[in-house]
């Protein structure tokens, strides 16, 4: 699935978004987070929030002792053998998808569905959240000061697509040119 839109000051893509989750059972926190630094040749983000780049791979702390592993579309997650007295893993790629957005408006529109301090600390540029859009739990990965990555379930991916798509025509004349 790939897809980009081009509106008014507002780009949006959709594309498949590779995602490994691991994580660490309760009271193995400090040995799993070393063993995946070791086999990954990084160190973790320490708080949730927080990101470390390993190739063509985004490392997201989602909580605690949760970790997102999440690569560019068409590449793979990097391969890790998590240890099963340490923790699991999953693939969770199949379920969801990566819009990446940018331009002037775009979390002018956004904050029209989601409750972001788009000025906090917390969702600088760099850093990782999760909120709800338009009701749908999201991942949005703020990319820079006018854009933002979202990861987002695939069976809502059409919909908030659509969504975003409205808001910006709303904002602006020209409207909506698809873009392949």
């Amino acid at each position: 699935m790939a897809e980009a839109l081009a509106l008014n000051e507002v780009n949006l893509s959709v594309a498949d978004c590779p995602i490994v989750q691991i994580e660490s059972w309760d009271g193995m926190q400090a040995r799993f987070e070393l063993s995946v630094s070791q086999l990954l040749g990084t160190a973790l983000p320490v708080s949730v929030g927080e990101t470390a780049r390993c190739a063509d791979t985004l490392i997201v702390r989602v909580s605690p002792r949760r970790l997102w592993l999440v690569s560019e579309a068409g590449a793979k997650p990097p391969p890790l053998k998590i240890d099963a007295e340490l923790g699991c893993s999953v693939d969770l790629g199949d379920g969801r998808v990566r819009f990446r957005l940018g331009g002037a408006h775009v979390l002018d529109i956004l904050s029209t569905s989601m409750v972001v301090d788009w000025c906090s600390p917390v969702s600088a540029p760099g850093r990782a959240l999760q909120t709800a859009f338009h009701h749908v739990p999201v991942l949005v990965l703020r990319t820079g000061e006018t854009g933002c990555d979202m990861i987002v379930p695939r069976s809502f991916a059409r919909s908030l697509a659509d969504w975003i798509a409205e808001s910006a025509s709303k904002r602006s004349s020209p409207g909506i040119k698809a873009r392949n």
